[in-house]
């Protein structure tokens, strides 16, 4: 095992802290979500249903899914089909993946990102509502969700070559810090034994 340091260590723990604590962040979005639609039930078994709550709720989930679009990569929560992949040596998969990230996923995330920027763009400059609704609320500060996740997204992109990078190089992925989940799944079994 190669000791992990230097400078290109360094940077992908950078990018992947950012991608951590913007996903913590976004998480958060969880509250006022379900708090929105805890309303919703309560008033229209009450009275009738609010104009708002749909609208909130959309908006509030997809951002709450597109923020979170970094976190999962970083996570290395995204679908994959590896049947084939996980048998290869280590250099082979990080060759494979770094290729992949090259030609498919750097070309087609920065074309989401000019065009999500400029829609955001105009969004904010029309001051852009949402016509569907009754409501009519501001659809610009959601849209300009689109291009901050896809701009985390590639950030996180830029770590994950990193790491194929640095596999490429030492033969061994560089090992992942392990999440608050699974230090406490390994410690729960053992507090249960010792009772």
């Amino acid at each position: 095992m190669t000791t992990e340091s230097g400078a290109l260590v360094r940077v992908i723990r950078g990018i992947d802290s950012v991608s951590e604590w913007s996903g913590r962040i976004a998480a958060w979005l969880v509250i006022p979500l379900i708090a929105v639609m805890s309303w919703e039930i309560l008033v229209r078994k009450v009275a009738r249903p609010t104009y708002w709550a749909f609208d909130l709720s959309y908006m509030l989930y997809g951002a709450l899914f597109m923020l979170g679009t970094a976190y999962t990569l970083y996570r290395g929560s995204h679908i994959r089909t590896d049947f084939l992949y996980q048998g290869w040596p280590v250099k082979v998969q990080a060759s494979v993946d770094a290729v992949c990230y090259l030609l498919l996923f750097f070309p087609g995330i920065a074309i989401f990102f000019w065009f999500a920027t400029d829609w955001a763009i105009i969004s904010w400059q029309r001051e852009e509502r949402a016509m569907a609704s009754a409501w009519m609320p501001v659809l610009y500060p959601l849209k300009a969700v689109v291009p901050v996740a896809l701009a985390l997204l590639l950030l996180q992109g830029v770590a994950e070559f990193l790491k194929c990078v640095y596999a490429i190089r030492h033969a061994e992925w560089l090992s992942k810090p392990r999440s608050l989940e699974e230090v406490l799944s390994e410690e729960l079994p053992l507090e249960e034994k010792a009772k």
